[in-house]
């Protein structure tokens, strides 16, 4: 965490992953961030995984450092509270971020009645508001036929990964920045819609997908684990293990050649075929085939360590394929006495310590801070009806018994 977003508060009202995963960066970033859920929790509050007591690690994750207001939506009197909540006064304030239709009572309309220069980002699923989640986003956009070995056909192969979930949801946080800026400057505030469908479809022009589909008239092949365009497949060494091995620049080609000790091989290929690999990546691709099977042989004469060794000294860009757990042993354990490691032990509400990670990018003139443990359900719902909306206790004390509000 960085406190690059002082005097910043977001209310976020929203569930499942993109829409949080802003709020989350933002949080990160140093901005106050409150999220409101329904007092017996939102539609994700129990989403896997869970503790063996049905705590959500998926919600803990999502919501470090935020603070938790329980609230009864489905009382008139709640829908107002979550209004003012969202509307209140003050600098820096009166920004909204939410995953809730674009109508009802938290519509961009119904809230600039209530503070006219309010800033509101709303998660979609397709622009024209019709329904959808990154698995059926992704379905629509063509990635899971090119997912996956030739050997399947026309079956689709779905992504494990929510990848548009998690760019809408860092696309969300800049435009939210930027309209803050904005408003800073003209006074105006703004509603922003980021749906899910536009990042996809966007995504597919910037990386030439409707340019080849529509000039070449093409559908792309499926490559199962080889690198579209350039030289890169997963390779077996003697013992077993499996690395993935990525030459996209003449220098990391040549440093692959000279490592595995192959270039008079290749050289005698280029001869044969009159190109020049190193030259030209797109040729590594077309003759990939043969490529792959002189750098197969050489992998397989090596035990995983004397290959790890060899693609080490050489500068090779190569990673060992892992299992999730050994990822996390690997890759995610806390250095305390780093100013800027992205990992700390935190104590979790659920009970558990467990290295969790601070924002992915690093200030080099600031020290990265602990991150901060995800709030139990409605445990500042007190303290922000007090500070932030000014109510009295006994004020407080009538919404509780009402029912209209939990926790604190």
């Amino acid at each position: 965490m960085y406190s690059l977003l002082d005097n910043f508060r977001v209310v976020e009202g929203a569930s499942f992953i993109a829409a949080p995963s802003c709020t989350l960066q933002l949080a990160q970033m140093g901005a106050e961030v409150i999220r409101f859920d329904h007092v017996r929790g939102g539609p994700d509050y129990g989403r896997w995984p869970c503790t063996e007591d049905g705590v959500s690690l998926y919600w803990e994750g999502l919501n470090k450092g935020k603070k938790s207001v329980a609230i009864d939506l489905g009382k008139p009197e709640g829908r107002e509270l979550a209004i003012q909540l969202a509307t209140a006064p003050g600098e820096g304030r009166g920004m909204f971020v939410t995953n809730y239709p674009v109508g009802g009572f938290l519509s961009h309309d119904n809230l600039v009645k209530h503070r006219a220069d309010m800033i509101t980002v709303r998660v979609m699923g397709w622009a024209d508001g019709s329904t959808a989640l990154d698995y059926t986003v992704n379905a629509g956009v063509g990635y899971p036929m090119l997912t996956g070995p030739a050997s399947m056909g026309d079956a689709p192969v779905n992504h494990v990964l929510p990848a548009w979930d998690l760019i809408a949801g860092t696309h969300a946080a800049m435009a939210l920045v930027s309209a803050e800026r904005h408003r800073s400057t003209s006074g105006k505030g703004e509603e922003i819609r980021v749906p899910l469908g536009d990042v996809a479809l966007s995504t597919l022009g910037h990386l030439g997908h409707v340019a080849e589909a529509t000039v070449m008239g093409q559908e792309r092949e499926r490559l199962g684990n080889d690198l579209y365009g350039a030289f890169g497949r997963d390779f077996m060494a003697a013992d077993g293990r499996r690395v993935m091995i990525c030459a996209i620049t003449s220098r990391q080609w040549r440093g692959l050649l000279d490592s595995l000790q192959v270039g008079d091989q290749v050289a005698a290929l280029e001869n044969e075929l009159s190109v020049s690999f190193e030259q030209d990546e797109g040729l590594r691709f077309a003759h990939r085939e043969r490529l792959n099977s002189i750098i197969e042989a050489a992998a397989a004469r090596h035990s995983f360590a004397q290959l790890a060794t060899l693609l080490d000294e050489g500068g090779v860009c190569w990673e060992p394929y892992r299992t999730m757990r050994e990822a996390v042993a690997d890759k995610c354990r806390p250095d305390a006495d780093n100013p800027h490691a992205l990992f700390r032990d935190v104590a979790h509400s659920s009970g558990h310590t467990y290295p969790t990670p601070g924002t992915s990018f690093m200030a080099m003139g600031m020290q990265r801070q602990t991150p901060v443990r995800a709030p139990r359900l409605g445990e500042h719902t007190d303290e922000v009806l007090a500070s932030v909306m000014g109510m009295a206790a006994h004020e407080i004390g009538r919404l509780h018994d009402a029912g209209v509000v939990a926790g604190g």
